[in-house]
């Protein structure tokens, strides 16, 4: 399914809130957690995009074969690990985000930005879910 051409008031929905979530958070972080997302959520399409996005950000292929096992990795900062561990909380819903993971978030990313890396997980998951959904195929537009 073509869900913009199908429903486009609901995309260009998620196209603006897209837009304002992503104001004022770090390039990096904001591609990792989209990366991380949409690997925990099995959307190849979602996975395809945002490593050519971090790519085209000056993302390392070191950093990127690696994201799918951060915890194990030395390559990511204490902001990112926090951003990440933040990101599949909120992805994994059922099991809540704890007050660990939530206070580390604290301590990396002031109020606004938390906010705004909060919607930028709730975005990415909106996508993930569109895109997963309509069997959208990595290198299609």
């Amino acid at each position: 399914m073509d869900f913009a051409r199908v429903s486009p008031r609901v995309f260009k929905a998620v196209l603006a809130l897209d837009a304002a979530a992503r104001d004022g958070v770090d390039p990096v972080v904001l591609e990792l957690v989209q990366i991380r997302v949409s690997q925990v959520n099995g959307c190849a399409y979602c996975v395809d995009y945002h490593v050519g996005d971090a790519r085209k950000a000056g993302e390392g292929d070191d950093r990127l074969h690696q994201l799918s096992v951060w915890r194990e990795s030395s390559l990511y900062t204490a902001r990112e690990r926090a951003a990440l561990a933040l990101a599949e909380a909120v992805t994994l819903l059922p099991h809540g985000v704890s007050d660990e993971v939530y206070a580390a978030a604290e301590r990396h990313f002031g109020e606004r930005e938390l906010a705004q890396l909060i919607a930028v997980v709730l975005t990415v998951n909106a996508w993930n879910r569109m895109n997963a959904t309509t069997r959208k195929t990595p290198g299609t537009a």
